[in-house]
């Protein structure tokens, strides 16, 4: 998931992106709809006609996965949850979250809501099925009846799939969130159904790969070696994911009880308000090197210019126009004390999209912190899990 993605569009506000490697995906439902089911069950029309169906049936087996992501968004954005972008890639699709999900309950409706989605559209896709074979003429609608088949047993098997209870998975999610529920401990509920995941991933592989030995001896059919190779592969897309689930539960769990007063600038460089845009990039920003400072007025606190918002404003103006004609307006977002959570700070910064936190107490500046800061911290606290 490391590999650049490109953007086709947005929905509920969130960018949606491809992956690379949902192409192999896609072109690997298109050849096997395209060669084999559609002209089993749609026998006596054109290859090229067969490709083209097969192309459509695969987009809207996507669409079926990128509404189910939406279901989940749909809940998190009810909860104040920033929805960084949806990803289409080779195992479906995936909803990346700035944070986690406030309770146990949020973490349980969010987790539902896709395989409802999936539920809902199976349904649908099913009924129209039932309807077209209750009024088709001559087999009129046979194309309509194995697309919706398609769709409909698609649409199912998505979800049913999610609602195994093994981290990350939908139905690993509501195993935690039980266990959060009952527990009172997120990071203990999370490692849990994090091993849950790791057990279903083992399960997996060992499943796909003893599809594999079948088919080689002949027990079963050929084609299931594909069948095993797909069921291996998500074996280990699941343990690999679960297992990172894991290592970064514990290792929140580690600085949950660290504060920004640990952890942030305590030497804080402030640009006066009426300072022009060039004596501030020359003076500040180049002499310290830093991303972003607050800017006051009086000695009080009024809002905080950064690089991109100085790079916002033409060069040849920087001479005439001031800091604070450039500069976000102060809000409480922007401020936190010394003595909250850093894990809080990481939240604050995700949610409001911030890159650095302004530390005030008693109305005074006392520190800065930044997300850069605090990606390094976590690094240097970071251990491997034996």
């Amino acid at each position: 998931m490391q590999m650049r993605s490109w953007e086709i569009g947005r929905a509920l506000g969130i960018p949606i992106r491809i992956h690379p490697s949902w192409f192999l995906v896609f072109l690997l439902a298109t050849w096997t709809l395209s060669t084999d089911y559609l002209p089993e069950t749609l026998p006596g029309l054109s290859p090229g006609r067969y490709w083209v169906m097969g192309a459509v049936a695969a987009a809207l087996l996507f669409l079926s996965v990128l509404l189910h992501e939406l279901g989940h968004s749909y809940v998190a954005l009810s909860y104040r949850i920033p929805i960084e972008q949806i990803t289409l890639f080779l195992f479906g699709g995936v909803a990346h979250m700035r944070q986690e999900a406030p309770s146990p309950k949020a973490e349980f409706l969010i987790a539902i809501a896709g395989p409802i989605v999936s539920f809902v559209i199976s349904g649908g896709c099913l009924a129209i099925v039932a309807l077209a074979e209750a009024i088709q003429q001559e087999q009129a609608l046979r194309g309509v009846v194995m697309l919706g088949l398609l769709l409909g047993f698609g649409n199912l098997q998505l979800g049913v799939f999610n609602l195994i209870p093994g981290f990350p998975l939908d139905g690993g999610r509501i195993l935690r969130a039980g266990l959060w529920a009952w527990g009172k401990d997120y990071y203990r509920a999370t490692k849990q159904a994090a091993a849950a995941g790791l057990g279903f991933g083992v399960i997996f592989v060992l499943w796909g790969l003893l599809r594999i030995r079948q088919a080689a001896t002949g027990e079963l059919d050929a084609s299931m070696v594909w069948t095993g190779g797909w069921l291996a592969l998500i074996g280990i897309f699941l343990y690999i994911a679960a297992l990172a689930s894991r290592r970064q539960a514990t290792l929140r769990q580690s600085i949950s009880t660290i504060r920004i007063q640990d952890m942030m600038v305590r030497t804080v460089v402030s640009i006066p308000a009426q300072t022009m845009l060039d004596e501030a990039v020359n003076r500040y920003f180049q002499a310290y090197g830093y991303g972003g400072f607050p800017v006051v007025e009086d000695r009080r606190l009024i809002g905080l210019v950064t690089v991109p918002d100085i790079q916002a404003v033409p060069a040849e103006t920087w001479s005439w126009r001031r800091v604070d004609q450039v500069m976000r307006p102060f809000s409480e977002s922007m401020i936190i004390s010394p003595d909250v959570p850093a894990i809080q700070a990481m939240g604050r910064m995700a949610r409001e999209g911030w890159d650095q936190l302004i530390v005030v107490q008693d109305g005074e500046i006392v520190g800065l912190v930044t997300q850069s800061a605090l990606v390094h911290f976590l690094q240097l606290r970071s251990h491997p899990i034996r």
